[in-house]
């Protein structure tokens, strides 16, 4: 009963009835007006939240955890839908698009990678049957997991298990960003997606992020601040409000949120206790 219960539970998040399509070619422009939005009625997550993303622009998106940066690609996902303000692709709330539409324009790149018990390159092909092995080969070379592949018995058609449990949690998130780099978007979200890599292996994608994302709209979440330090721009999330924006170097010197998550990650620990932003 509960799970036909569930399985019959109609969902609030779907496609309207006319959908409007999105001009083309597709740019990426992302905006968010006046966003608020809760999980729970009374406990805002969101709140008031200004956002504009122009095509080509890479955005470093920090914080604190429970900060709100994570439930702002869920809203541009439309897993949720803000309770007021709006969320826009190229000018066009995505309430009034299609659900597969939105999607279709937007590389996800996760913390929590779902791989299928496949081959490697069915994984990375996931979903469209009309790449070559030289396209996977491509993707896999700028997710740093080619050479990897290269020492299986069996290459690319190496199967990976159930939620591909014979490779390592490294070798999954690589996995992962190939797939998002052969799919193509005008939009890539990289939510967290070098958190169970070495730091050896995030340098050398952090080093092809430029070229991955280049002409896409990038928005790259990320704990470890050396992933966001070079992107075009860096909004820090507090209380689900921007509370500052800028470059690294800036954000550093304004010596607020985010010069102290630096500094603590940097090994500088000189930070003055009493007024540090960072909670307990």
């Amino acid at each position: 009963r509960r799970t036909f219960g569930l399985l019959d539970t109609p969902s609030k998040i779907v496609s309207p009835a006319q959908p409007k399509s999105l001009p083309m070619p597709v740019q990426g422009r992302i905006e968010m007006k006046n966003v608020s939005f809760n999980y729970l009625r009374g406990r805002e997550v969101i709140k008031s939240l200004n956002l504009r993303v122009e095509r080509g622009e890479m955005i470093g998106i920090a914080g604190v955890t429970g900060a709100g940066k994570s439930t702002l690609i869920k809203l541009l996902l439309r897993f949720y839908d803000p309770t007021s303000g709006l969320v826009m692709l190229d000018g066009i709330d995505l309430r009034e698009m299609k659900l597969s539409e939105i999607r279709k324009q937007i590389s996800l790149v996760s913390q929590d990678v779902y791989l299928f018990h496949g081959t490697i390159s069915e994984n990375i092909a996931y979903g469209n049957d009309d790449f070559d092995i030289q396209e996977i080969e491509e993707a896999s070379l700028s997710a740093q997991l080619h050479e990897f592949v290269q020492t299986l018995p069996d290459g690319y058609q190496t199967v990976v298990g159930e939620r591909g449990i014979r490779l390592s949690g490294g070798q999954r998130q690589r996995l992962s960003i190939a797939r998002a780099i052969i799919k193509n978007s005008p939009v890539m979200i990289f939510d967290e997606a070098t958190s169970s890599v070495d730091t050896e292996t995030e340098r050398e994608i952090q080093a092809n992020l430029a070229s991955i994302t280049k002409g896409k709209t990038a928005l790259v979440i990320a704990h470890r601040l050396s992933t966001i330090r070079h992107a075009d721009r860096i909004i820090v999330v507090r209380d689900g409000k921007v509370a500052e924006e800028g470059h690294h170097d800036d954000l550093v010197l304004l010596n607020g949120t985010y010069a102290d998550l630096w500094h603590i990650q940097s090994g500088d620990f000189g930070i003055n206790s009493e007024t540090s932003r960072i909670p307990a």
